[in-house]
């Protein structure tokens, strides 16, 4: 089995590049979803989530209201209120990559020959890129960013921005993730353009799985 991290910047398209690649064959989890799961009451880090970060984060039901744990991890823009993204991820992390490898080893055991990819944002600056195989960076132009995240989130562009900053400056640089990359996607193009890029690199991912 060929153990794949798929990263890449914010609103740089990862999740559509990783919906191609599960198109073509591949197994994918996302580790969004996971911290989602592990987030809900009763989860693995919903506790201590709550316990660092306050009752303040709750909705009305006791869930997670993720809009107000991500201005208490992230900050606001120009120091008023720090960052504490270290303290969520100390906390998040392990629990994560625990599921991960879990489910990493379950797909293996189903097929010797799969791709197995885990498709999350903070790969290197957590510095787990050692447990894959390959790791496959998707990028785009700085200025799709704020309009993609804007599109997907129903937001207005000044809403974007902010929230867009703010993430990124707890991710490292395009230009570090690329030195890193077995394989970069440019998500800067059509569909069709990054799909062709896509299905170049499945190719290349089933040949060192043995798939081929």
């Amino acid at each position: 089995m060929l153990r794949v991290g798929l990263t890449g910047g914010i609103a740089s398209g990862k999740s559509l590049v990783g919906e191609m690649f599960v198109a073509l064959g591949a197994h994918l989890i996302q580790s969004d979803a996971i911290a989602h799961e592990l987030m809900q009451p009763g989860g693995g880090v919903y506790q201590q989530v709550v316990r660092q970060f306050g009752e303040g984060i709750l909705n009305p039901d006791g869930s997670v209201n993720r809009p107000r744990l991500a201005e208490a991890a992230f900050g606001t823009p120009g120091g008023i209120q720090p960052s504490r993204i270290q303290e969520l991820n100390q906390i998040v992390h392990p629990a994560v990559m625990r599921r991960e490898e879990e489910w990493m080893t379950e797909v293996g055991r189903k097929d010797p020959t799969a791709i197995a990819i885990v498709e999350a944002a903070l790969i290197l600056e957590a510095g787990s890129e050692k447990r894959f195989d390959r790791l496959v960076v998707v990028t785009c132009r700085p200025e799709q960013r704020i309009p993609r995240w804007a599109a997907r989130l129903r937001v207005d562009e000044e809403t974007a921005r902010r929230e867009v900053t703010r993430r990124m400056a707890a991710q490292f640089p395009d230009e570090v993730k690329i030195k890193a990359a077995d394989y970069v996607i440019d998500n800067s193009g059509s569909f069709d353009e990054t799909r062709k890029q896509v299905s170049a690199v499945y190719g290349e991912l089933q040949r060192a799985a043995g798939g081929e």
